[in-house]
């Protein structure tokens, strides 16, 4: 094919100076195709990179609504957790009050006591599930287990403050009677023979028919007459710890029944080895006689 040729004449009026171009068909239109040819390039690689990264930000997007799901299940279950453990704390900060004579009293407890009571344990597993949650990659996980390591430790928490409030329950900690301290224990001369004896516990005088309280919960043992003691009450509070209540006129309960503090357990009388109307009130601590006043609050 023959491409034609065209002149272009450019004359300067002033000079007179004439200029003359010649362009050729053929490369005018191979410009005109190429320049078409790129804007169609472009164009075409304008819209193929439009439509890649449109689907990539459709993925991302899809990426993020799983996400944005998956921390919404993680924060609702993390709330969960995070009200029962603050319903457990005000449980136990309300638990965890025992009244002040009962608490001095089982802080006066021998050791032995106590330590049965109580139990051991320690922070040992909290301490190694805490130092354990260390995936920063994982935030919501690392916040699950140390929740669920307070949740534990709490657990141990409420186990050792229910085992405080039945020791308190347990101790004994008030007046069996209303009266007067007739005799102390240890060392006194006895009534009977004048000579010097050893007193195991208190005689509280009172009027004939008075009642006279269980110092602490616990299980009736027995009730009935036994010697010197005349009519016996035996409480078993658990940990080792038994009161006796003696030289009653008459029992108000019976051998296997429980009982709370406070509860009418008798009445004073002058049975047994007895001068007047009075209780005879007896503390023993794992096997060994204790002194009731270190445990009693002041009447």
């Amino acid at each position: 094919m023959v491409f034609k040729r065209y002149s272009i004449v450019v004359a300067d009026r002033t000079s007179g100076a004439v200029r003359r171009f010649t362009l050729s068909l053929r490369p005018v239109a191979v410009g005109v195709v190429s320049a078409l040819l790129l804007t169609v390039l472009v164009v075409v690689g304008l819209r193929q990179s439009t439509a890649a990264a449109m689907a990539e930000l459709a993925r991302a997007n899809a990426r993020l609504h799983v996400e944005n799901a998956s921390y919404r299940e993680a924060t609702g279950e993390l709330s969960s957790q995070i009200a029962s453990l603050q319903g457990a704390l005000d449980d136990l900060g309300a638990r965890a009050a025992v009244d002040p004579a009962a608490n001095l009293a089982m802080e006066r407890l021998p050791a032995v006591v106590r330590s049965r009571a109580m139990g051991g344990g320690g922070d040992t597993a909290f301490s190694a599930a805490i130092a354990g949650a260390v995936a920063p990659d994982n935030p919501f996980g690392v916040l699950r287990e140390i929740l669920g390591a307070i949740a534990n430790r709490l657990d141990t928490v409420r186990s050792g403050v229910e085992r405080r409030q039945a020791l308190a329950a347990a101790t004994p900690s008030i007046w069996p009677v209303a009266g007067w301290l007739s005799s102390a224990y240890g060392t006194r001369r006895d009534p009977f023979t004048g000579s010097a004896d050893f007193h195991p516990g208190l005689d509280i005088s009172a009027d004939h028919g008075e009642p006279v309280h269980a110092t602490a919960d616990g299980v009736v043992s027995s009730a009935g007459q036994n010697g010197a003691y005349g009519n016996l009450v035996v409480i078993d509070h658990s940990y080792g710890i038994i009161t006796r209540y003696g030289h009653l006129s008459r029992f108000t309960v019976s051998g296997g029944q429980r009982v709370r503090r406070g509860d009418v357990i008798g009445h004073v009388g002058s049975t047994g080895r007895s001068t007047s109307p009075h209780l005879h009130y007896e503390i023993l601590t794992n096997g060994t006689l204790t002194n009731p006043l270190k445990l009693l609050a002041r009447p």
